[in-house]
């Protein structure tokens, strides 16, 4: 029986495979256990331990309000950086990111699928840490949520451009290695450690590096209602090399 043309299903669009790619993306990231330890449960127990103890300082204002941003921006790292890094550099090891960009998704559908991806996850975790800090008595400054958000996609998109880079450069055991000591030390640069908190020449380094600028960035924003403008800058200027570099020195298989 022969089947005519205005039975033969239509090619999915570019957009619908993108959007495809962001759902299967996001339902891996979701159903894996490591991936939800880094994203959602380590950040939520950051959050009750530094709004349960004294230590460390975190500077002006209530302690609950400036844990939550430093926690939020945790969350954003967690993320787009060591969960996309990890999940992208075995991918690569096996074979699959190969197979895929050979596919009508293309290469850059692959990509714009990572990137709906951490958006979708990071708008869960700001969700479920939200209403957790919430409990806390987390009040966020109404005229900080704009920026807060802006503040949110610039570090996301940051820190993407940096995992691309490191998973399509280095064997998955070293993305594994890195991606994770980075998380760590990270953690006192600026994401739940305001850089004037940091001593003499250590708090400007930390000021220029993207964790830093995510970081006193949300911190401005959702405490202060201020619009961290010099730490946007700081975050599109780090989009824009390590997106770069990654574009020029990004293997698609080991």
């Amino acid at each position: 029986m022969s089947t005519s043309p205005s039975e033969v299903a239509a090619p999915a669009s570019r957009t619908s495979r993108w959007l495809a790619q962001a759902r299967f993306e996001t339902a891996t990231t979701l159903r894996h256990g490591e991936q939800l330890l880094v994203a959602i449960v380590l950040p939520a127990l950051a959050l009750v331990g530094l709004t349960l103890s004294d230590s460390p300082e975190l500077g002006a204002g209530r302690r609950i309000d400036l844990a939550t941003a430093g926690v939020l921006a945790l969350a954003v790292v967690s993320t787009a950086f060591t969960g996309q890094a990890i999940a992208t550099g075995f991918d690569r090891r096996h074979g699959v990111l190969r197979f895929l960009g050979a596919t009508p998704l293309g290469r850059e559908g692959l990509i714009a699928g990572k990137l709906g991806a951490v958006a979708l996850v990071v708008g869960v975790q700001l969700l479920l840490l939200g209403l957790l800090a919430a409990c806390f008595g987390w009040h966020p400054e109404p005229s900080g949520l704009v920026p807060a958000l802006v503040t949110v996609a610039l570090g996301a998109a940051a820190f993407l451009s940096l995992a691309m880079l490191l998973a399509g450069t280095v064997r998955a055991e070293a993305v594994l290695a890195l991606a994770n000591l980075a998380w760590v030390l990270l953690l006192g640069l600026g994401i739940l450690l305001p850089t004037d908190r940091l001593p003499g020449a250590l708090a400007s380094i930390a000021g220029l590096l993207p964790s830093g600028a995510l970081g006193d960035g949300l911190r401005a924003a959702l405490v202060h209602g201020q619009w961290p403008l010099a730490q946007w800058l700081v975050l599109l200027v780090w989009t824009g090399v390590a997106g770069s570099a990654a574009a020029r020195w990004f293997h698609w298989s080991d």
